[in-house]
């Protein structure tokens, strides 16, 4: 059997992942999607998932995806390089023999020539890089300008657009770790990552996300952009607990944990960079909400999505030596979250290569 593998989050499944787990189906000749799904924080936002990863998983399985296995915390909640490195190597050891990922691209060739690109000015790149960042660009603009300065401007791709991010990611992780994958691309439709308003049937996670927190019910609109089992699920998760996740509702805990912290102990968390702690407790001992205080913590130098990642690694206490261990040892044993018939018939078809990964020796 052939398996195609999907790099996700799914928060919540909506009508353009079932588009794109059909379209990479089906122009990578897979018998089988194995889908590598964040767990219950995530790297986009670097926020909690609205529903837990479970059921999360049970939505992609029911929606055509054969096997849904967790990111590790340590590879989901980081930046795209760390982000693409973990999932392309548990893909690798899945056996995979092809990665599908969205783009605004849309053109696999395009992210060939940026590696092309990198490839042959890597060290001029690393150094303009650098450069970006002492000058107080943000992690995501210093890798732009650095990659406009090698003459990357020039290439069709827009590396600043954030799925262009991570598929080069994904690409470049592939021809590092196992260029036996075959990296492909299908472009985004009808919506763009940033939207924040429903107007298409294919709409972002985003928009559908502000439309669920809002305090009434999912209006007629959200009926259309998401499958039915994503709205039954999620219906029943928020009868069965009331809620759904939002950093509104974590933020009188990250209060708690920041005020009950020294200065010495933030700064060794991961993420927390450059006297940052000082600003954390500061903004903390002021702000009534998440939003006021991140407006409080925000600077040109870090994107609210970093911000919101520190905010993670706060909650649940992961500091920089535990993710320096993490990330130079062996990745710990795979966690499936759900799977299909064909989904258990792949790991059956490949137990002699893969089943070492399913428990610690």
């Amino acid at each position: 059997m052939k398996a195609c593998g999907l790099i996700v989050e799914y928060n919540p499944f909506h009508n353009g992942h079932l588009y794109h787990a059909r379209k990479a189906k089906e122009i990578s000749n897979a018998d089988c999607t194995i889908a590598v799904m964040s767990g219950n924080f995530l790297q986009r936002g670097g926020e909690p998932a609205i529903i837990d990863k479970f059921s999360r998983a049970k939505i992609a399985v029911e929606q055509g995806i054969d096997l849904v296995v967790e990111l590790p915390y340590y590879y989901a909640v980081q930046h795209s390089e760390l982000f693409a490195k973990g999932a392309i190597t548990l893909l690798s050891a899945l056996k995979v023999h092809s990665v599908c990922f969205g783009s605004e691209h849309g053109d696999i060739a395009g992210f060939n020539q940026i590696l092309g690109l990198l490839s042959n000015h890597q060290d001029t790149y690393i150094t303009y890089f650098k450069q970006a960042l002492t000058e107080g660009n943000s992690y995501p603009k210093a890798h732009q300008k650095a990659f406009y300065r090698i003459g990357g401007k020039d290439l069709p791709v827009d590396i600043a657009k954030p799925n262009n991010i991570l598929g080069f990611q994904y690409v470049h992780s592939i021809n590092e770790i196992d260029r036996s994958i075959t990296p492909l691309t299908i472009q985004r439709i009808q919506n763009d990552y940033h939207d924040q308003v429903i107007s298409e049937p294919i709409a972002s996670a985003t928009s559908i996300r502000n439309e669920l927190l809002k305090e009434k019910l999912p209006d007629k609109i959200l009926k259309t952009t998401i499958p039915n089992t994503t709205r039954r699920i999620l219906l029943e998760y928020k009868k069965d607990h009331s809620y759904w996740h939002d950093w509104e509702k974590y933020f009188p805990l990250l209060r708690y944990r920041i005020l009950t912290m020294t200065a010495d102990e933030i700064s060794g968390i991961h993420g927390v960079v450059e006297g940052l702690e000082h600003r954390l407790i500061n903004a903390a001992k002021e702000a009534i909400s998440f939003e006021s205080f991140m407006k409080a913590i925000k600077t040109k130098r870090y994107t609210w999505t970093s911000l919101q990642r520190v905010c993670t690694h706060i909650l649940t206490n992961t500091t920089k030596q535990e993710i320096i261990a993490k990330i130079h040892t062996e990745m710990e044993p795979v966690r499936i979250l759900a799977m299909s018939s064909v989904g258990q018939q792949y790991l059956n078809q490949n137990k002699k290569q893969i089943s070492h990964l399913f428990t610690r020796v």
